[in-house]
């Protein structure tokens, strides 16, 4: 489903793209793949999707509509809302909610905090990531957190990792979790300060695009905290 809405976001961005230094090279925007194809693709990929459906209870199926419903709907968020990052948050984050229902078939209160929690990162790891195109955002008139928060860049993106981490926090709680995770929370939460201090001056798309990256260790710090909070 990431996949198929990575090709989705692709498909209805392509002219924007052909206009940012950053995505003009993308397949869809140079012309390398046609729009034929990418409707192929996202077909064939949705149609995977729901063969594994079919190995999973009724509850995930039954939710499984809106994962299809949100990652159709991000891409033209950036067209109408100021803070588009978010609704990437909630569809990214939908896969929390599906992967609770077919484990547990519920969806009990520690689900919603967590998925709560993912969109909480991802407008922090999005809008550091929005900053390479920010100037080429406002030159093409998409929206973006970036270019809403401004020289605040660094207070929005502190409170959404504060709000993560409390999040995870309570979720730990509720389910048990013992002092190892907590630990390792504080461990992340030294990290990312220094994530915040780095945006709270000028960045290059660069630097903007490191800091992005770093995220995908933070992801594996938390997976390593919840597998330690379990021991």
């Amino acid at each position: 489903m990431r996949s198929a809405g990575v090709v989705m976001n692709d498909l209805a961005d392509r002219s924007f793209d052909r206009r940012v230094e950053r995505t003009h090279t993308r397949p869809l925007a140079s012309g390398a793949v046609t729009v034929r194809q990418a409707l192929l693709t996202i077909a064939i990929l949705l149609i995977m999707a729901g063969g594994l459906l079919l190995l999973l209870n009724s509850l995930a199926v039954a939710l499984s509509p809106v994962a299809v419903f949100l990652a159709a709907i991000y891409p033209f968020s950036k067209r109408v809302l100021a803070l588009p990052q978010a609704v990437l948050g909630i569809a990214f984050g939908w896969g929390v909610i599906m992967a609770w229902a077919a484990a547990t078939q519920s969806v009990p209160l520690p689900a919603w905090l967590l998925y709560g929690a993912t969109i909480c990162w991802a407008v922090a790891y999005d809008t550091i990531y929005a900053i390479q195109d920010r100037e080429d955002d406002l030159r093409i008139g998409v929206r973006s957190s970036a270019i809403l928060f401004g020289s605040y860049i660094w207070v929005a993106v502190g409170c959404c990792l504060m709000l993560m981490l409390v999040l995870l926090g309570v979720t730990g709680w509720l389910n048990g979790l013992n002092a190892g995770f907590y630990g390792m929370l504080a461990a992340i939460a030294g990290f990312l300060s220094q994530q915040v201090l780095a945006v709270r001056t000028a960045v290059s798309p660069a630097r903007a695009f490191h800091l992005f990256q770093q995220h995908v260790w933070v992801g594996w710090s938390i997976l390593v905290a919840i597998c330690i909070g379990f021991l």
